[in-house]
């Protein structure tokens, strides 16, 4: 620990060695209105002026005379909250509400130059442009003797200097009556735009005498344009700013060009001392004045000199300045270096110290590690056994829990078949009312036990696809508190059985309307109070009351089932929810009720509770959301119908059925083929009995081979097959069947008990085209049977009136259009042969001559004869029409081998002889 301390201590010691306090770093932005050269003397002076003072960063950004842009950076620097803005505003009107904006934001504009149609700014620094006109119109004044023609070309019209400028100006020569302003037209501070203002001028005025520009810029442009036209000698030049280099005013007034230029100040460094002034919090003032000067032949080699000799100066200082920060860096990380050494050196000591300890004390301990590493790995090899163990325990556990669930639902599965045999004819007689009043309450107790016996059996359903992640809901809205009211008379009459007391309250006079999916609630509320009928002893009570309650934005329907008995123990309610647990042995049940009754109440984004007292009352509390979040994810319908859907079916009244057999024939002409292909004799006969008398003829078949076989020898006009079956099952059959070319017509339904929708996609992935789940009513199975020999009769005459057009109908599937296309091609290919007959289609298509009678008759509604003979009829009809050949040549063309056997039919089919329909074409 002492150790500890003295390496933290170490640690400080560096830290406060190496480690200045740093000065506040501040942040300026500065926006120029242009790029001129008075604008970058300004920014080096500005510059410079920052290298003294470390602790500035300038963020200087130019407009180039565009308003949008210097709004666009200083938006820029506002949004980045830099601590300073200098401002030189391009135009005074647009620019003032964005610097309204930011001093309105706490941020400190200072004003360069030019000002602002407002007064919310920090200060202002620059030259008094009004001053500045005032005194150049005194010295024009002077050097025209009182009388002359001037010109003046202005800055940008809107910025303040030339506003102040112009009216200074005016003031003065307007004491002047001989002094004439002749022309004043907007130069824009550019150079090229006053030449275009200046040849104006030139082309308008024959004598002018002066030329005042608002900058030197725009009087060395007007002097090029007076030189296109040779009138520089009589034209003298004036301008504004003075600045030195290279084509500035001083260098200009050396060489002639201008007679005088006045020095606008810059004044870069007194700019950021003012603003490092605001950000320290030193005094300063609102306005702060700049003064000018004029210059011309008697000083402007004086000035030239001086100005050279400063931007050396400035150069030196930025060379000097680079050298330092070099050497600062330079020194700075060697001081780090020294710095690192001595506390690598201390760190090094420190570890030394502590590495000899260390050893010391694992000499001490390596003989009680020794000792417990032999512990340790006794216990290790336990704990791997008892893992093991558990591993294997687990395995067997979930191998024997999906066993349990297979298990269940297979034979859920095959409790559909018995329960179709049961549950139709108990539905037939209930419609007989020629019944006793003890055989209709006997058989009323019979379907209720059905529909008891058909919901458990899809709860196990339902579970097995909670288990594998499949349960999903079908919501609707629905009224809750009508809903208990209608369930709770399944309830009522087995509590006074039981001599309970059964209460139902409703605690909330709001309505009840959620978006639910009823079976499920309907499922939840059954699994509770079935449960609470369970364990309430003989002349107990049953208390079910109905509220709604909000918590956190969300308002939830609140159902709680409470019931007295001697209560559930703690540790049981810990297991309650979970599958297969039993709190009493003794008591009957699956284990799985409250296990998929809270499966149900999640999905609906619900939760369920349960409270109970030793001896006393147990209370399954139950809440739903009013707005269910899971309607836009969760909303799917399954296509097997829930138990409750198909137990309404089955309580619809079916017709009585004479329970009657039938003889296997071939199908009488106006009776429609059925061929019913099951291994349960039972459901044959069942289907038989439902279809008799219905204009059916029903052909049977024990397995999916035979019902192979029988299918392809009558060719029934539909089929309905279970799925599971010995030999060949019903999914196989259909495939074959839809691959067959004589069979593949036929319709078929799938009937089967298992009601996964895995096995209903797979059914009508091999080409079913309808799927019944056991137990089935009746009535549903004559509707569908009769509604799909109807689609097959449309789609027969939508065939029969496409037949003869260019293109085949697309309805129908692809084998049977196929059959048609290449049955019509080769008719049209032999059309003239007079020996084509039915067998010899058949041999060329692969059919045999009765197979291709039904192929053909089922599609088209004509036999082969009657196909081919309109195929000749219609040929001939269009020969004869075009009158490119007589009768008698037609009628060979076609294949017909008699003329008074073409003109009898050609009569019978368009009601008019040959002859008569040559003669009325013509």
């Amino acid at each position: 620990m002492k150790h500890t301390k003295f390496i933290l201590l170490c640690s400080l010691l560096f830290l406060l060695i190496s480690c200045k306090p740093g000065k506040t770093q501040y942040v300026i932005g500065v926006s120029q209105c242009s790029d001129d050269e008075w604008r970058q003397k300004m920014n080096l002076e500005m510059q410079h002026e920052a290298l003294l003072h470390k602790e500035i960063t300038l963020d200087i950004q130019s407009a180039n005379d565009d308003t949008d842009k210097q709004i666009r950076d200083i938006q820029r620097f506002i949004d980045r909250r830099v601590d300073l803005i200098i401002v030189a505003p391009n135009e005074a009107a647009p620019i003032t509400p964005i610097i309204e904006r930011a001093y309105s934001q706490g941020i400190p504009v200072v004003l360069v130059d030019r000002k602002i149609l407002s007064s919310e700014y920090t200060t202002f620094i620059g030259a008094d442009n009004e001053q500045i006109g005032k005194d150049v119109g005194r010295y024009i004044v002077k050097l025209l003797n009182g009388k002359g023609n001037i010109i003046e070309i202005r800055g940008l019209d809107g910025s303040t200097p030339v506003e102040e400028r112009h009216r200074g100006f005016a003031e003065v020569i307007a004491g002047y009556p001989e002094i004439k302003l002749l022309y004043s037209a907007d130069g824009a501070w550019l150079k090229n735009v006053a030449e275009s203002k200046m040849e104006e001028a030139l082309a308008a005025y024959p004598v002018i005498d002066l030329v005042y520009a608002h900058n030197d810029r725009m009087a060395a442009g007007a002097y090029n344009a007076a030189g296109r036209k040779n009138r520089t000698a009589d034209i003298l030049f004036v301008g504004i700013d003075a600045l030195p280099g290279k084509d500035g005013g001083i260098e200009q007034v050396l060489a002639n060009k201008l007679k005088a230029t006045f020095i606008y100040p810059t004044n870069g460094e007194r700019i950021i001392r003012l603003a490092m002034d605001i950000l320290q919090g030193k005094p300063y003032e609102k306005n702060n004045t700049l003064y000018t000067s004029i210059v011309d032949e008697t000083n402007a080699q004086i000035l030239k000199l001086q100005t050279d000799a400063i931007i050396e100066q400035e150069s030196k200082i930025k060379f000097l300045d680079t050298q330092m920060n070099a050497f600062l860096v330079q020194h700075t990380t060697q001081r780090y270096l020294f710095l690192s050494a001595i506390f690598v050196i201390i760190l090094f000591i420190a570890f030394f110290i502590l590495l000899f300890r260390a050893y010391n004390a694992k000499n001490r301990l390596n003989i009680e590690l020794e000792q417990r590493n032999s512990e340790i790995s006794e216990q290790k090899v336990l704990t791997e056994q008892q893992r093991d163990q558990l591993i294997e325990l687990s395995k067997q556990l979930e191998k024997a829990t999906h066993a349990k669930l297979v298990f269940f639902t297979n034979i859920s599965h095959e409790f559909r078949t018995p329960l179709t045999l049961i549950s139709g004819p108990v539905n037939s007689l209930l419609s007989d009312k020629s019944i006793s009043a003890e055989q209709r309450r006997l058989l009323d107790l019979a379907r209720k036990n059905i529909k008891i016996l058909l919901k458990l059996i899809d709860q196990i359903i339902d579970f097995r696809k909670y288990e594998n992640g499949k349960l999903s809901l079908n919501l609707s809205m629905h009224d809750l508190k009508k809903q208990f009211i209608e369930w709770n008379e399944s309830f009522t009459e087995m509590a006074k059985n039981r001599r309970l007391h059964f209460e139902f309250n409703v605690l909330s006079d709001v309505g009840f309307q959620l978006l639910v999916d009823i079976e499920k609630m309907e499922r939840i509320y059954f699994n509770l109070l079935s449960n609470a009928l369970k364990f309430t002893p003989e002349k107990g009570a049953i208390l079910v009351s109905l509220d709604k309650t909000s918590q956190e934005d969300a308002t939830f329907a609140v159902i709680q089932v409470t019931n007295s008995g001697k209560g559930i123990s703690d540790e049981d309610i810990q297991h309650i929810f979970n599958r297969f647990y039993q709190v009493d042995s003794h008591v009957a049940g699956s284990g799985i009720g409250l296990a998929l009754t809270k499966a149900m109440v999640e999905l609906h984004g619900g939760d369920i509770t349960v409270n109970s007292e030793k001896d006393g009352w147990t209370k399954f509390t139950v809440r739903i959301p009013f707005a269910n979040k899971v309607a836009n994810t969760d909303n799917t319908k399954s296509e097997t119908g829930p138990a409750e859907r198909q137990i309404e079916l089955l309580e619809e009244n079916t017709a009585t059925h004479n329970e009657a057999f039938f003889e296997e024939e071939t199908p009488e002409t106006n009776l429609c083929t059925v061929l019913v292909v099951d291994d349960n004799p039972d459901i044959r006969s069942y289907v038989k009995i439902v279809l008799h008398g219905k204009q059916y003829m029903v052909l049977e078949a024990a397995d999916g081979k035979e019902g192979f076989c029988k299918a392809v020898k009558h060719i029934p006009d539909i089929i309905i097959s279970d799925v599971m079956m010995p030999k060949m099952d019903g999914v196989e059959l259909c495939q074959k069947l839809k691959a067959e070319l004589s069979t593949s017509h036929i319709p078929i339904i799938l009937l089967t008990a298992c009601s996964l929708d895995e096995q209903r996609i797979i059914g009508f992935q091999s080409g079913a085209d309808d799927y019944i789940a056991k137990p089935f009513n009746s009535d549903v199975l004559e509707v569908r049977v009769a509604n799909l020999i109807e689609s097959r009769k449309r789609l027969k005459e939508l065939f029969s009136e496409n037949l003869f057009s260019e293109n085949i109908s697309n309805e129908g599937n692809d084998l049977d259009r196929s059959f048609l296309s290449k049955l019509k091609e080769l008719i049209e290919k032999n059309l003239s042969d007079s020996e084509l007959n039915v067998e010899d289609l058949g041999r060329h298509i692969g059919l045999s001559r009765t197979q291709l009678y039904r192929k053909v008759k089922s599609l088209t509604d004509y036999s082969p004869n009657e196909l081919l003979r309109i195929i000749r009829l219609k040929k001939a009809h269009h020969l004869l029409s075009t009158g490119e050949v007589n009768i008698s040549e037609a009628t060979y063309d076609v294949g017909f081998a008699s003329p008074s056997y073409f003109a009898k039919c050609f009569k019978d089919y368009y009601n008019e002889s040959p002859t008569d329909f040559v003669k009325r074409v013509r």
